[in-house]
């Protein structure tokens, strides 16, 4: 059994779907992980991690429209209001989606869908250095 750790830092543009999957699956096969789980988790309360298609481009365009209507940006809506228009909104956002997945590795590869990728769901209008913390656990 072993244990590994990596910080996978991601620079932002402002709100949008930042797709990091080849960056898990590059760090699987240079660890040579054979079987075990991997914990992604993300350091930050205004972004979210996200399994989601990664062949159309209009779901992320349709995901990213959806979530500004669920939790739009007008700062009479709510008290904290600290950071801008965009600061509420982001930490629901992060609450309705995932700070942590757990994904099975098998035989060196990440068992993900055919049409899955994994995303850095970014909440926030202004550029962002984001980190990720991926934890292995297995063989």
């Amino acid at each position: 059994m072993k244990q590994e750790f990596f910080n996978l830092e991601i620079r932002t543009k402002g709100q949008d779907l930042y797709e990091f999957t080849d960056q898990v699956i590059l760090w699987i096969r240079n660890n040579n992980f054979k079987n075990g789980i991997l914990n992604l988790s993300i350091q930050h309360t205004s972004a979210s991690l996200i399994v989601q298609e990664n062949a159309d481009p209009d779901v992320r365009t349709d995901l990213m429209n959806y979530f500004d209507k669920l939790a739009p940006m007008n700062n009479q809506l709510y008290t904290h209001t600290t950071e801008g228009k965009d600061d509420m909104p982001a930490h629901i956002k992060s609450t309705l989606t995932n700070n942590q997945i757990s994904l099975s590795v098998k035989d060196n590869n990440l068992l993900l869908g055919t049409w899955q990728g994994l995303y850095l769901f970014e909440h926030r209008l202004e550029f962002q250095n984001r980190n990720i913390i991926l934890h292995f656990i297995g063989e």
